[in-house]
């Protein structure tokens, strides 16, 4: 059979997607995790992971953005701060964290992901509140409205399409980087890859590698409809008009 023959009958088999015990089982501390021999309960931590350390880093980079671009300073500082996050390397940090405190698993992997997450929000979250006009906040103050009036009301509407762009590419490029990690005993959907590596079943390191494709896909569109339907409907007829 040819390697893609293989990763076709590794996705159709049923017991795969479900596990043969269900996609959970117990831990010997009276816990339960996902069972790694099931595609829906690894497609399913897959997806808590990046969620988690793309929330964890808009938590942070959202704010810190946004408050620089209103304030119109500390571009400096927000380059800095992006190159070096960028710079980091995802697996090097996953294995530093691993051999730290915070151990092997999943707590290392999102906490790694989230440092990778963060450049794309600070740099789009500071530069579409940073490039709205000024003409139009300062239009704003003089109608009455508070500093912080203005930059909820008037700018982040204003710079939401920037923003949420910033988010979408940060969700993509985290669900794609995630299935590193299996490398430090965590799960999601690199567990099928770095199984089918040590056991060289070879169709099956194909069939994992379709599925975090079509996942990163998925969120990809998913994130794109949600911006879509959150930007206000006059930028989206500006921007179909430059279109």
């Amino acid at each position: 059979m040819s390697i893609w023959a293989d990763a076709w009958t590794y996705v159709s088999t049923g017991v795969n997607w479900t596990g043969k015990h269900g996609l959970t089982h117990p831990t010997f501390d009276g816990g339960w995790k996902f069972a790694h021999d099931s595609i829906a309960a690894l497609t399913i931590e897959h997806l808590y992971m990046s969620a988690a350390a793309v929330i964890t880093a808009a938590a942070i980079a959202l704010p810190l953005g946004m408050a620089l671009g209103h304030a119109r300073r500390g571009g400096g500082l927000t380059v800095m701060l992006s190159n070096v996050s960028r710079a980091m390397p995802t697996l090097a940090l996953l294995t530093l964290f691993a051999a730290s405190s915070i151990g092997f698993g999943n707590r290392a992997v999102i906490i790694a992901a989230a440092i990778f997450a963060f450049p794309p929000i600070l740099t789009n979250a500071y530069t579409g509140m940073a490039n709205v006009d000024a003409d139009v906040t300062e239009a704003a103050v003089g109608q009455g409205l508070t500093r912080l009036q203005v930059a909820l009301r008037v700018e982040l509407p204003l710079a939401w399409p920037l923003v949420a762009s910033g988010l979408r590419t940060s969700a993509s490029q985290t669900v794609a980087t995630v299935p590193l990690a299996a490398l430090v005993a965590g799960g999601g959907l690199g567990v099928i890859i770095n199984t089918g590596l040590a056991t060289q079943a070879y169709g099956q390191v194909l069939a994992g590698g379709v599925l975090v494709a079509a996942l990163t896909l998925g969120v990809d569109a998913a994130m794109g409809l949600l911006q879509r339907r959150l930007t206000p409907l006059p930028l989206r007829v500006g921007a179909r008009a430059v279109a």
